[in-house]
């Protein structure tokens, strides 16, 4: 039996060993193709040095990039049905979920929590595009209002960051009544007379632009994001025109007067603790 031992066990063991992840030390940038290394990029808040390109935040690095440390309280969001629709396409719905839930580690495409923002109170709702390209059904919905109603109930500012490719048509007629829930939810903070930031990030489009993330008190956007409702290829293609190459982006917005300011991630802290100080008239 020592061949056993020796030779076939061995070969086994070799067989079925799953290999440790390689550790990445560099990455590329998506806009100009530059290496970056790893940890600088970490550093810079995923912006690239070479090109400013602003990469996307997870949610969580987000609130732990904007609120103070130590003072960040997760909001718990109600759970709902997951496939309302028993929907399918090349695969179950219900199964795409699952794959989105074990990549991020997350229940869906929001995150809420409370905390501290150079010492000034808010709620932050923010999007993560890793889930299912940030898309908006009823989870997220239901997290809209659970935001806009714990501002209220702690009497504090609501910032929501959104970064969506839109209503989630797996949830059909389901997902486009976010739209208006969510709207009443924003309107509900603005009765309470509470400041309501849109922090716009690449990208915002479809059914997010068409509803709370275009009702801001001020709108900031990233620098690149694009922001829009329907794509450009389709827009060009309706109106028979050749569309500016800057249209849709941030800048673009901002020149029409969509958009309030562009702000680059690194001051991003600073100037909305400055905003939520002047428009509660703080004086911490």
């Amino acid at each position: 039996m020592n061949w056993i031992k020796e030779t076939v066990l061995p070969k086994f063991k070799a067989f079925v060993k799953t290999k440790e992840p390689e550790k990445v030390l560099w990455i590329k940038c998506k806009s100009c193709s530059q290496m970056i290394f790893h940890k600088e990029f970490y550093e810079s808040f995923n912006v690239c040095k070479a090109c400013d390109f602003h990469d996307h935040l997870s949610a969580k690095e987000r609130i732990n990039f904007i609120f103070d440390k130590n003072s960040v309280e997760e909001v718990i969001l109600p759970k709902v049905k997951s496939d309302p629709l028993d929907f399918k396409d090349k695969k179950k719905y219900s199964d795409r979920l699952k794959e989105a839930q074990n990549k991020t580690s997350l229940d869906d495409a929001l995150v809420v929590s409370y905390g501290l923002i150079n010492g000034q109170p808010a709620i932050l709702a923010c999007f993560d595009f890793s889930f299912m390209a940030g898309s908006m059904g009823r989870y997220v919905g239901d997290g809209l209002i659970l935001a806009s109603k714990e501002a209220i109930k702690r009497k504090c500012s609501l910032i929501v960051v959104p970064s969506s490719g839109g209503a989630r048509m797996q949830e059909g007629i389901f997902s486009l009544m976010q739209m208006p829930r969510s709207t009443i939810a924003i309107n509900n903070v603005k009765k309470a007379k509470l400041p309501y930031i849109v922090l716009l990030a690449n990208p915002t489009t479809g059914g997010v632009t068409a509803s709370f993330a275009m009702l801001g008190d001020v709108h900031i956007a990233e620098p690149g994001a694009i922001i829009g409702f329907a794509g450009r290829r389709v827009i060009e293609e309706t109106v028979k025109e050749k569309l500016p190459d800057d249209f849709q982006t941030a800048e673009y917005l901002k020149s029409h007067g969509m958009v309030d300011i562009v702000i680059p991630r690194s001051e991003q802290k600073l100037k909305i603790s400055n905003l939520l100080r002047s428009l509660t008239h703080s004086s911490n």
